[in-house]
């Protein structure tokens, strides 16, 4: 054999060797094993290192990523376990942070102001376990909005003092059908201990009050756990607070059309007697209990407004400085001032469209006058009996004006 044949030999004998080399290398025969076992080897002490790195602190975000129809008031919370947190930053959507507080141990974290409506959050949280490897987590969620959420406006105020016929009433922005889980959210008690019941009148309005007026110089206590409580099909409370308010001394007030005068009592006594002029033959004055709801020191009065008009359509009254006017109903029944009309008018005639009227000076600045003084001893909550005027007893729902439902049908408009 020549070198050139030689040499041609071996390079084809190397290109055939080469070329097995490269087939077995691609194949799946015994070089699988050889190979595979190595690749697995490898992979499980990768993983292995992995979780060795991993922090085994475990950050819960409620509500779940990606909530809609969240609390505004309690469903916002960062809890961990195996580890503390060292980090939790709450933003709204475009980017304001809410301020939070992280309990004294690390472990839980919340937000200390309430959330708004229709809003939505993000949460970024970060913990580290006992070895100090950190782990991280992110939630977004967004919060309830008005058209699936009912707040209930009340009334008395927080921190104010009010008369014994003060009942505590509800305004709800939108119709109740789950009454019993409402009612269920909404305590009411005092320090008397009396028994409350709660009475809807309608789908939106609630009033809560004893059997009798409220025990004078005693605390009252409504608690509203609204939150979450759904009031109709889709539709959930916000509302989660306490308020308190205080109940004076026990003034009830009795006015009688027939003698036209005004008896006021104190714990039953009686400690001063004003002639008033109540509502003409024509336009008699509702008889009954009736709640003093709103004081103005001096308001308009314009008779369109409740349907006293003359021919051209305008009020049949119309007067602009009405002094010390007291609302009974929410129709438009007063007591209150009455400059324009004579002196020997009260006691002795009934002249007005359905109030009762006192004797008073026009700009409601002389205190000496029996409107004045009975302004000035007068609360919201008082109570006004007005009787002997041949009208029918105020509804029970024009105003503040349940007294005049006895125990066992205020009782039966519970639904609980």
């Amino acid at each position: 054999m020549t070198d050139g044949k030689r040499r041609r030999g071996l390079m084809a004998a190397s290109a055939l060797l080469g070329g097995v080399l490269v087939l077995s290398a691609c194949s799946g025969g015994d070089a699988k094993a050889s190979g595979s076992d190595k690749g697995d080897t490898s992979q499980a002490k990768v993983d292995e290192a992995a979780a060795k790195k991993s922090s085994e602190a475990q950050i819960r975000i409620t509500p779940k990523d990606g909530s809609n129809n969240a609390s505004i008031n309690n469903s916002a919370a960062v809890t961990v376990s195996k580890g503390t947190l060292t980090g939790v930053t709450m933003t709204t959507q475009d980017g304001q942070a809410v301020s939070g507080q992280l309990s004294a141990d690390k472990k839980s974290w919340k937000p200390n102001v309430q959330l708004k409506r229709s809003t939505t959050y993000k949460v970024a949280a970060e913990a580290k376990d006992s070895q100090g490897r950190i782990a991280h987590e992110n939630a977004s969620f967004t919060t309830v909005a008005p058209a699936n959420s009912f707040i209930g406006t009340f009334t008395p105020d927080n921190g104010s003092t009010v008369g014994v016929g003060m009942p505590v009433s509800i305004k709800f922005d939108k119709a109740i059908t789950n009454k019993a889980a409402v009612q269920k959210g909404v305590q009411v008690t005092s320090s008397s201990g009396q028994e409350v019941v709660c009475h809807w009148f309608n789908a939106n309005r609630m009033d809560c009050r004893p059997e009798d007026y409220w025990k004078e110089n005693s605390t009252v206590t409504l608690k509203l756990s609204l939150d979450g409580v759904e009031g109709a099909d889709g539709v959930y409370g916000v509302q989660q607070k306490t308020v308190t308010f205080h109940i004076g001394r026990n003034q009830v007030s009795y006015v009688d059309a027939k003698t036209k005068q005004m008896k006021v009592t104190q714990d039953g006594k009686v400690i001063k007697t004003i002639p008033i002029s109540a509502g003409a033959p024509d336009h008699t004055t509702y008889e009954g209990k009736m709640v003093i709801s709103e004081k103005f020191k001096q308001t308009r009065m314009n008779g369109a407004t409740v349907g006293f008009t003359d021919d051209d359509g305008k009020g049949e009254y119309d007067i602009k400085d009405v002094p010390h006017a007291m609302r009974l109903t929410t129709s438009g029944t007063f007591i209150h001032g009455n400059y324009w009309g004579a002196p020997s008018v009260f006691g002795s005639v009934n002249t007005s469209h359905g109030c009762v009227g006192l004797q008073d000076k026009k700009g409601a600045d002389d205190p000496n006058t029996p409107a004045a003084w009975f302004y000035g001893h007068s609360l919201v909550g008082d109570v006004v009996v007005v009787q002997n005027t041949g009208d029918k007893t105020v509804a029970p729902d024009n105003g503040l004006n349940g007294w005049n439902m006895d125990w066992s049908q205020w009782k039966a408009g519970s639904a609980v």
